[in-house]
């Protein structure tokens, strides 16, 4: 039974690591490669079925050999693919992520079908399931086709169903239309982004002012991911830094994402907001251990076998 809902981007990702520099007549050498499922609805939708919360993943792909490695993948954790969508006239998103020595990534991405992703894509019988309790809107600003006037009544829909909604955005330039997004903060319960994302969306100068300023703007409930520092939490109820614990970081890639299954899985158990914010921190410290966006769960899904 679909416990939750993650409509947005997917991605091939190819992780290549270590990669400081890109020379333009050179060729460029790496160390190590992780070749996997990528894109936020993706990685949030794997992490949610590690955690044991059932999942429906609503994306869209093509029809080349990257979707089916996303397939045999997404298969393989026992994600449904009942609602991912198929374009054959459009390749499946690819991006290269160029990872250097300060665990940092830069991506050659093309977005191929997530370019193609709209509100018509979301499969109406979801509407009419019983216990599904919360959607999660993942990459926002990467995906043009919810950048939709219609958007808003959407959201007030799953929110007539009983629907805990959350969104996190992408900082892309190319799509980046924030009227879209602030027309509709009153009907998103959680608002998740990171401190340079919060910072240009508000025009705030710091972590708590964009977080009180985005909660002005309509959010109910604001969370910052604030790397190594945790993240924020500003709700009616609470506000205060929530920390994480330290640890060696190999990769960023995917860390907001294994931070928004950790916060959503403990919503869906009933938990409160610092106990999310607590279970989301400790999903991100693993995922940034290890090379690429699902190594970390891949690793715990075996151990847990």
């Amino acid at each position: 039974m679909i416990e939750a809902i993650v409509f947005g981007n997917v991605t091939l990702d190819v992780i290549c690591q270590t990669v400081d520099e890109v020379p333009r007549y050179e060729s460029v050498s790496f160390d190590r490669v992780v070749l996997s499922p990528g894109g936020c609805a993706s990685n949030v939708a794997i992490g949610l079925a590690a955690l044991g919360v059932s999942p429906a993943l609503v994306c869209k792909i093509g029809q080349d050999p990257a979707a089916e490695i996303l397939k045999k993948t997404w298969e393989k954790f026992g994600l449904s693919l009942d609602y991912v969508r198929v374009d054959p006239s459009v390749h499946t998103a690819v991006s290269v992520g160029l990872v250097d020595h300060d665990a940092q990534p830069r991506f050659v991405h093309t977005p191929g079908a997530n370019g193609r992703l709209t509100l018509e894509d979301f499969p109406e019988t979801l509407f009419h399931q019983d216990g599904i309790k919360s959607l999660h809107i993942a990459g926002f600003f990467v995906l043009p086709g919810l950048l939709d006037e219609r958007l808003l009544d959407f959201l007030k829909r799953a929110h007539e169903k009983g629907w805990f909604v959350s969104l996190d955005v992408v900082n892309s330039k190319r799509y980046w239309r924030p009227e879209y997004l602030f027309r509709c903060l009153e009907e998103i319960d959680v608002f998740l982004c990171n401190k340079a994302e919060a910072i240009k969306l508000s025009g705030a100068n710091s972590v708590e002012e964009s977080a009180q300023r985005l909660r002005e703007l309509g959010a109910k409930c604001v969370v910052i991911k604030v790397g190594a520092e945790g993240c924020y939490l500003h709700s009616d109820e609470v506000v205060r830094r929530v920390p994480t614990r330290p640890v060696t970081v190999i990769d960023t890639t995917g860390a907001g994402d294994a931070f928004a299954a950790g916060f959503i899985s403990a919503l869906v158990r009933g938990k409160g907001l610092e106990e999310a914010c607590l279970l989301a921190n400790e999903c991100g410290a693993g995922v940034v251990q290890e090379l690429g966006t699902i190594t970390y769960w891949e690793r715990r899904r075996g151990a847990e076998q």
